[in-house]
């Protein structure tokens, strides 16, 4: 359950990554009240998964996969650049 709480949180935080990108700024009204509404149930997700890991191990986890998802969410729908061997490398 630990473990399904830690990645229900990290999916919020990138769907509130991305609809921040989507508020071009904050300019859009929904894609702003989502980017609100997204972290908000992510961080207290995460703070429910808390009392079940430390909290080193927990934030490493949701920081790496948080910045693997939101390099993959860029590349894959808002960067019109293709894709080549060096940026996949240094991603």
């Amino acid at each position: 359950m630990k473990w399904i709480l830690l990645f229900i949180g990290i999916i919020a935080e990138l769907c509130g990554s991305t609809c921040m990108k989507m508020s071009e700024g904050f300019t859009k009204l929904y894609p702003s009240i989502f980017t609100f509404v997204f972290w908000a149930i992510g961080l207290t997700v995460f703070i429910f998964a808390l009392k079940k890991f430390e909290l080193s191990f927990a934030y490493a986890i949701w920081a790496s996969l948080g910045i693997v998802g939101v390099s993959i969410i860029g590349m894959v729908f808002f960067t019109r650049t293709p894709l080549n061997i060096l940026k996949l490398f240094l991603f």
